[in-house]
């Protein structure tokens, strides 16, 4: 028990531990796991199967057209939720040590430009094209544009006006959503055609918009346009504040973990009334969906924090943080390594073994599974991609 108890203390010891949270690292290598191929595993059981069960829940893996929330709307908000709660712990502690707010405001922007460029790498690989064709909004690009306004309000403001500019920008972008149009357009239409932020990005982004949506045009709209990257900002801004709670030494453990969970039901609960006006729609990053996905990384955040740094278990955490201190890494992997000629190399005969119908499924698993020894390897090398 003596021992345990000393683990717990030096977990939230933030002058002697390292600026990582154990419980951080694992849950956004958990964010991470769904999109690096476990959700394959789930769509291969679903079609091998053809079990109701399986069924609905790889449904939740797939995206709805446009309003409505699957579970795979939380991968990329809960990513840019933790980006933001690493600040405190590392920006934060810069400015502890003796930073001036000017050196870590040119390397927020510096990190910012670099997401975004790895986002257009993503989109279009590395070629020449013409301007026409390359796709400017990107998901690493709205990372880092929603980090570095969030940081920059972190270097600049207090914890109370952190809190004002939350609001901010979510009841701002709805007041504007809500009284504005495309041309053509009643004032407030949230279809792909008529809301104002879609038009906004129609009108002056270069290059093409991500796909049309049913019966909409070609260029009709982009879910990481640059409009509603307002809004994305407070989801940044949110795990800007829950870091903080986290690493406020006047609260118990305990108490941290149960201010996030409380928090995170009252953010679910103000989702679902908001979402009667504005529908959560991650499509357009409403309001509402900036509440609903915040609630649930809250809880994730208190969950994983509870039961790994407070309660102290964390061997069966470890697979999931060897992914996450590599998460950017293994994201853009796929441009640079063919994992499907490796998985195919390393375990062809595996599938070939099992047969149909389930030779897909025991295929998906192993594809994750040469993806994490890659990462493994890393990890025991200590090769971290930093950006």
């Amino acid at each position: 028990m003596a021992q345990k108890a000393k683990t717990q203390q030096a977990s939230d010891d933030f002058d002697s531990a390292p600026t990582r949270l154990y419980s951080l690292d694992a849950l956004r290598g958990f964010d991470m796991f769904w999109i690096m191929g476990a959700d394959e595993i789930l769509y291969t059981l679903r079609d091998s199967t053809k079990s109701p069960f399986w069924t609905s829940v790889a449904n939740q893996f797939e995206h709805p057209f446009w309003n409505g929330f699957h579970l795979y709307d939380l991968i990329f908000p809960l990513f840019l939720f933790m980006a933001g709660v690493s600040t405190p712990f590392s920006v934060g502690r810069e400015l502890e040590k003796g930073k001036t707010r000017e050196q870590l405001l040119w390397r927020v922007i510096k990190r910012a430009f670099i997401l975004v460029l790895l986002g257009l790498i993503v989109n279009n690989g590395i070629k020449i094209m013409p301007i026409s064709d390359i796709r400017f909004p990107s998901v690493l690009g709205r990372i880092g544009i929603a980090y570095m306004f969030a940081n920059i309000i972190f270097l600049y403001a207090k914890e109370l006006w952190q809190m004002i500019w939350f609001w901010f920008f979510i009841i701002g972008y709805y007041l504007l959503l809500k009284f504005t149009s495309a041309p053509g357009f009643h004032p407030g239409d949230l279809t792909p055609e008529g809301n104002f932020a879609s038009y906004i990005d129609r009108t002056i982004l270069p290059g093409h918009l991500y796909v049309p949506y049913p019966d909409t045009k070609i260029n009709m709209h982009d879910p990481e346009g640059l409009f509603s990257t307002i809004p994305a900002i407070s989801t940044g801004l949110l795990g800007i504040l829950a870091g903080s709670l986290l690493k406020n030494k006047t609260l118990s453990q305990n108490a941290k973990a149960l201010r996030l969970a409380i928090f995170g039901i009252v953010f679910l609960i103000l989702a679902q009334i908001w979402n009667l006006d504005f529908p959560i729609n991650k499509n357009l990053w409403s309001s509402s969906f900036v509440l609903h996905v915040g609630g649930l990384s809250l809880l994730l955040m208190s969950l994983f924090y509870y039961i790994i740094d407070v309660l102290g278990y964390k061997k069966w955490a470890f697979f999931f943080k060897v992914i996450g201190m590599n998460s950017i890494l293994i994201y853009i992997s796929g441009h640079f390594i063919k994992w499907s000629y490796t998985n195919a190399g390393f375990f062809g005969w595996l599938g070939q073994l099992i047969g149909n119908p389930y030779s897909a499924v025991v295929m998906a698993i192993t594809f994750v599974l040469v993806k994490w020894l890659f990462l493994r390897y890393l990890y025991e090398k200590k090769t971290f991609l930093r950006v």
